[in-house]
């Protein structure tokens, strides 16, 4: 059963112009106005599964693909019930309307693809390989649902398609702490709440599968009906890096997904424990450092992947080690040994012919 990541805090809104942008707290500490001068997210697509997207808010007009219902095999649509994937969209991608008001998305020129149902692990997995075949470089997992094969493998060949997945770490801290499915894969970037002090948020679900944070608490996001809504969780933490993520794609098109998702937590703020720890992962998210870091050295090799296979060990003695025969010395004895093997064929031939 899909469990939401997104706690509403108070109830949706009409939309107010002045207001609503002045709300986005998060802006000024991760330097947002900054990184869009550098960029804006243009020609990347950011798969949103979720509850769908009402792509006739304001703030969404022109952000949203047409995406896909997966049970009926037909577009999305702009139906969206709860809510919860319209705050996504509007935090990744939105454009905001009039003059400068309300909801800027972290890359607004971005492209959202709404994909949905996300309350079956079936039907989250063909969504999954939908996103892949139409073109979606980063996706978003911010639901809770039950682990599977079919969902691991679909995540995998996410991973091998060259696709950042991110999801959420859950808001159960209070009430188990338990694993969240989706985002405790291993292929899943997964992301807990801060709040406005760098605090790791108290409903936010801690451990080892924990890899970044970043602010999730007192976010104002878009709402069906032209509302908003005030709104705190650890999805609303993912889709913020899914947003830096795709900033970083368009900003730095020859990275591959590792190589994203490695910029996203090695220049993360350290907080907490020192170096990595349960509750912060790697870091809070530095999204101008994740965007302007050096650019990895060219190398032939084959980009790197997580569990990596071991290198061989060296099959013959390090340069410099006496012990042992010398390789050349054994091939020079062998031919040595044929040579003599054969002549003493051939003189026992001859005195055999007399």
């Amino acid at each position: 059963m899909l469990t939401a990541l997104l706690i509403v805090a108070g109830s949706a809104v009409p939309a107010r112009a002045d207001s609503i942008r002045d709300k986005q707290w998060y802006w000024s500490p991760m330097k947002v106005s900054e990184a869009q001068k550098i960029t804006k997210g243009e020609g990347v697509v950011v798969a949103v599964l979720d509850t769908g997207v009402d792509a006739g808010h304001p703030d969404l007009r022109g952000a949203v693909l047409p995406g896909r219902q997966i049970v009926q095999n037909k577009p999305a649509g702009n139906d969206d019930s709860v809510g919860h994937g319209t705050g996504m969209a509007g935090i990744i991608a939105g454009r905001g309307h009039g003059s400068g008001d309300g909801i800027r998305g972290i890359a607004p020129q971005a492209k959202i693809l709404p994909i949905r149902p996300v309350n079956d692990t079936f039907f989250v997995a063909q969504g999954i390989r939908w996103a892949v075949d139409h073109g979606a470089k980063v996706i978003t997992l911010a639901f809770q649902i039950d682990p599977s094969e079919n969902l691991q493998s679909a995540l995998k060949e996410a991973a091998a398609a060259d696709v950042v997945l991110i999801g959420a770490a859950g808001n159960e801290a209070d009430k188990g702490n338990a694993l969240e499915y989706p985002g405790a894969y291993p292929q899943v970037l997964t992301v807990g709440a801060v709040d406005r002090r760098n605090k790791v948020a108290a409903f936010s679900n801690h451990g080892p599968q924990v890899d970044l944070a970043a602010p999730g608490v007192d976010i104002t996001v878009p709402a069906p009906g032209n509302t908003y809504a005030e709104v705190e969780g650890s999805s609303v933490s993912a889709a913020l890096v899914a947003g830096a993520a795709a900033l970083i794609r368009a900003e730095h098109p020859d990275l591959t997904a590792a190589q994203v998702v490695d910029r996203l937590t090695s220049t993360a703020i350290d907080r907490g424990a020192k170096g990595r720890d349960d509750y912060y992962g790697e870091g809070q998210l530095d999204l101008m450092a994740a965007l302007t870091a050096p650019e990895p050295k060219a190398t032939t090799a084959d980009p790197a992947t997580t569990n990596a296979p071991a290198a061989a060990p060296p099959t013959t003695p390090a340069d410099g080690d006496d012990d042992g025969i010398p390789p050349l010395l054994i091939v020079a004895a062998g031919v040595l040994l044929l040579a003599v093997a054969a002549l003493a064929v051939f003189l026992l031939a001859r005195r055999r012919a007399r």
